[in-house]
């Protein structure tokens, strides 16, 4: 979600750059935030760890895992380990492209130059 077009060194226009507007809402929520940025250095995780480093119930992390899931940006693997059903979580490419984008939307809008 950038203004950059391909070749473009960006905005000359510190208003441009600081524009909240362009924030990913999706990611922006708390919990999906520690999602993302947790499967960011992860890689790939498994429900109860997520659910246990996040601190919220199954049910809360279930539904941001949905609507992550349903935006492309992780993926969702169920199966069975030792008879029992195990769920695992990671950032797709898509997802990964999309936080690489919200933490540089993050660093423009906390820039030093933002504030111009």
């Amino acid at each position: 979600m950038s203004n950059k077009s391909p070749g473009d060194d960006g905005p000359t226009d510190t208003a441009e750059t600081y524009d909240y507007r362009e924030i990913d809402d999706l990611i922006h929520g708390r919990v999906r935030l520690a999602l993302m940025a947790f499967l960011s250095g992860a890689g790939t995780a498994e429900f109860t760890d997520l659910r246990k480093r996040i601190g919220v119930t199954d049910g809360n992390l279930s539904i941001h895992i949905r609507k992550l899931e349903d935006a492309g940006y992780i993926d969702v693997e169920k199966r069975f380990k030792e008879r029992r059903p195990q769920t695992l979580c990671h950032l797709t490419e898509k997802g990964r492209a999309a936080w690489i984008d919200y933490i540089a939307q993050m660093e423009s809008l906390l820039s030093p130059k933002a504030a111009e």
